[in-house]
């Protein structure tokens, strides 16, 4: 597939039960032009899992001192810290492609500004009952955090006003198809252009 225009990182947010890593997943498989962003994190490896492939692993120290510059954001969860890494971010685009974030809204928030021109994707679920059925139906929520699930949820949906688009996940193909298309015309802006596109064109 062809680089016509200038690489750039994608945001995708959406609160726990829309269906946003599915639909991260897929956007993934289709489109080689686009690459995972690798985390930092503090969590020991997972059997299976390799080093620069599905984490960058290091100690509490160590995350400590990157978060003073080198992580465009950051977050706990369930006791682990977990980053993202301008450099790597960086390296990605410079090597042409576009970066996916699948974070939340305070990253995102994060991101932008260090990288003005990211694309801002929030998924959304048809209905707030929809996506309490789905986060029941999963059954890995236990009982005590579901409302908190449930709170945060509202409260991210509410922020949703400062992304640039909506995907609404009613059905899985349709939204996938979306998101795609999202992509495809973000790489037609005009200021996306590659710089040499409209130059060879005119010699």
């Amino acid at each position: 597939m062809a680089r016509n225009s200038v690489p750039f990182p994608i945001v995708v947010s959406g609160p726990s039960g829309a269906g946003k890593t599915t639909l991260v997943e897929r956007l993934l498989a289709a489109d080689p032009l686009i690459c995972r962003s690798i985390s930092t994190t503090t969590r020991a490896p997972r059997p299976g899992e390799v080093e620069g492939r599905d984490y960058f692993f290091v100690d509490r120290a160590r995350f400590e001192t990157q978060k003073r510059g080198e992580l465009i954001e950051w977050a706990e969860v369930h006791g682990q810290l977990y980053g993202t890494r301008k450099a790597y971010v960086e390296q990605q685009l410079a090597a042409g492609r576009d970066v996916l974030l699948n974070i939340d809204i305070q990253g995102g928030d994060r991101v932008k500004r260090v990288f003005p021109g990211a694309v801002m994707v929030f998924i959304l679920p048809p209905s707030f009952a929809d996506l309490e059925e789905r986060l029941r139906g999963r059954g890995d929520v236990p009982p005590a955090d579901f409302k908190v699930r449930l709170a945060n949820a509202r409260s991210e949906i509410s922020a949703s006003a400062r992304y640039d688009y909506l995907v609404v996940n009613d059905d899985l193909e349709r939204a996938a198809a979306d998101l795609k298309s999202i992509i495809a015309a973000e790489r037609c802006r005009r200021e996306r252009a590659a710089p040499d596109l409209v130059r060879r064109l005119t010699e």
